[in-house]
């Protein structure tokens, strides 16, 4: 018996909605990577993007635990010695949500072209709104275990 390999061309994309609002952002992160990578569907090869289209909407309202808002920090380099950027999460919350949700997703894809083009899959938007109606996205839902009770 052979190995079954998927074609790019058999591969159909679908659009999925998360709700990140209450939702922890490691937890969510991880969701969002697993339908990035495409690892939820039987066709799952590592060396091709099988992967779906991802919208996380009220990136705003997404919770950190344990206070990780005060003590972890997002870097930046811009490749000149000495500048380095350090901002801590809860100014990135504030002001950027949409960084703070990317950077956490692009941390658990491959690194390389692949994991670059599966971050593209990616579309985070502060508020509830997206302009991506067009597409009939379908809502994901994310194992209860991700949600922070309020």
């Amino acid at each position: 018996m052979r190995t079954y390999s998927p074609k790019p061309s058999e591969i159909e994309r679908v659009w999925y909605v998360v709700d990140a609002e209450n939702a922890v952002l490691g937890r969510l992160s991880t969701e969002v990577a697993r339908v990035l990578r495409g690892k939820h569907r039987p066709i799952f090869a590592r060396h091709i993007d099988t992967g779906d289209h991802v919208i996380v909407v009220n990136a705003a309202k997404v919770v950190l635990t344990s206070n990780k808002a005060a003590k972890s920090f997002a870097y930046r380099h811009s490749g000149y010695p000495g500048s380095l950027t350090t901002t801590s999460y809860e100014v990135l919350l504030r002001t950027r949500p949409e960084e703070l949700i990317r950077k956490s997703v692009r941390g658990m894809l491959p690194k390389g072209t692949l994991g670059r083009k599966q971050l593209t899959k990616l579309k985070v938007y502060a508020g509830p709104e997206h302009p991506h109606a067009a597409q009939l996205p379908r809502p994901l839902q994310l194992p209860a275990t991700a949600r922070r009770a309020s």
